[in-house]
């Protein structure tokens, strides 16, 4: 569980790090559309709230915290395949976005991290034991 924290926590301060930049640059710099540039900014920020949610209630056990983490997850995922398709030096983040995205998705849908949360599974809404 700590690990998907740790995880989803890091996608969130590279969205904070990345609309902080945006931002800087669309102020201080000469972009060809400054408002853009600054909506764009503001955007990444607003953005990067859900998985850093997330990652806290992942954190303190909260079940509501599982969805926020996958939905940013698979969000993660045509980011990483549009970086992939680039040919520059986007590749590389590309590689390390994907394998981040697929790692915490395996470790969210975890049954010890689905058990830790308090999810029940189908058929086990009452919470009946089984024989």
């Amino acid at each position: 569980m700590t690990y998907a924290a740790a995880l989803v926590a890091l996608e969130g301060l590279a969205l904070v790090v990345g609309g902080l930049w945006i931002l800087v640059l669309g102020i201080t710099g000469d972009p060809d559309d400054r408002q853009q540039a600054v909506t764009g900014g503001v955007t990444l920020l607003a953005l990067a709230l859900l998985p850093l949610l997330a990652a806290r209630g992942l954190l303190g056990c909260r079940s509501w915290s599982r969805g926020p983490a996958v939905i940013t997850q698979i969000m993660a995922l045509p980011v990483a395949y549009n970086l992939l398709q680039a040919d520059s030096m986007a590749i590389p983040a590309g590689i390390a976005l994907a394998a981040a995205a697929v790692a915490a998705l395996v470790l969210i849908v975890n049954g010890e991290t689905t058990r830790a949360l308090g999810i029940r599974g189908p058929g086990d809404a009452g919470g009946a034991e089984k024989k």
